[in-house]
């Protein structure tokens, strides 16, 4: 399951003040790790982003291309009922050139 919320954001470990002890941390390796920890999470706020923008992206286009399948079918459904009616293109053509035949007394 997908954590929503996120704790730490870079600046709340920027600005993370510990208390010294005296048996404590060294505070400047103290400071150089949350440096990179930082980084890294300014890092991944930025994979994110991006990863966010392309799967937007990619639903828009999948959602344009559910379109053009539909769009496509019903086309392709009007095509073979008006096939299945027996008239074809050639069938019209050639009634055409019977038609001029008759017409112009061509033949």
């Amino acid at each position: 399951m997908r954590e929503d919320t996120i704790v730490l954001t870079p600046k709340d470990i920027l600005e993370k003040q510990f208390k010294l002890d005296t048996r404590g941390y060294r505070p400047q390796e103290v400071d150089k790790f949350l440096d990179i920890i930082i980084r890294d999470y300014e890092a991944y706020n930025r994979n994110l982003k991006i990863l966010e923008n392309e799967k937007k992206d990619l639903v828009d286009d999948n959602i344009k291309l559910k379109q053009d399948i539909r769009n496509l079918k019903a086309k392709l459904d009007l095509i073979k009922t008006s096939s299945s009616e027996g008239v074809s293109n050639a069938d019209i053509l050639r009634r055409l050139s019977n038609l001029e035949k008759v017409i112009y007394g061509k033949e």
